[in-house]
């Protein structure tokens, strides 16, 4: 996987530069020092391939002996096609290119559209089933094809809604914290939502983000840019 190289002052003033190019927090990136000399640093920071797979089959849909996969991403379709009928649930999935951070731009390989009637069900509260469902899914998929795959699973366009929601908040907030000089810190939110407020952010002059607490309670914070 590849990584981005960034330099600073210090380690630190380096790494914080690619985590926010990336749009990632610390603990979701390796970190290597390429130099550290005369008052520069430069690094090179790697995104972490989450639950590293472990080639061979497992208790995961099998591939029969002799079938060609064409291509991952119809392959991801096929598998979550299944999990699907497995729960009982009669969607359409379709495949497309990312477009957007929400859509895991840069990150995932694919997206896999799910549409039908009352799938409410794989949404959950605030998305943590879709969540969990694209978890399984990535998961089995890295496992059976023995390399680590990314996919983004959306649900009747809710990560869509969801986006632009967070994007809104995101400058809303910012404009809060440009008028008053003080910070503004947003409720806990997983990765990819963090994510998305970093980079919805990132061209603004006027302020700065980071993130703050740690594990479910990490949340992004909104400050004045000194």
């Amino acid at each position: 996987m590849g990584g981005v190289e960034a330099s600073g002052k210090t380690v630190e003033e380096a790494t914080e530069r690619a985590l926010h190019e990336l749009g990632v927090e610390r603990d979701e990136v390796d970190v290597e020092v390429l130099s550290e000399d005369r008052g520069e640093a430069r690094v090179l920071v790697t995104l972490i391939a989450e639950d590293e797979p472990q080639p061979g089959n497992t208790a995961d849909q099998d591939v029969e002996e002799g079938e060609y996969i064409e291509d991952e991403a119809e392959y991801a379709a096929q598998m979550l096609d299944h999990l699907l009928a497995l729960m009982g649930i009669q969607a359409d999935v379709s495949i497309r290119d990312p477009e957007t951070p929400g859509d895991g731009l840069g990150m995932a390989k694919a997206v896999l559209d799910v549409e039908g009637d009352d799938l409410g069900i794989l949404i959950g509260r605030r998305g943590d089933t879709l969540s969990s469902l694209q978890y399984l899914l990535n998961l089995m998929v890295s496992r059976q094809l023995g390399q680590h795959l990314s996919f983004t699973v959306d649900v009747e366009g809710y990560r869509r809604r969801r986006e632009r929601q967070l994007t809104t908040l995101a400058h809303r907030m910012a404009d809060q914290v440009k008028r008053t000089r003080r910070p503004v810190t947003l409720e806990p939110m997983p990765p990819n939502e963090r994510r998305i407020i970093h980079l919805a952010l990132a061209e603004d002059r006027q302020v700065e983000t980071s993130s703050t607490g740690e594990g479910d309670a990490r949340k992004v914070a909104i400050n004045p840019r000194r």
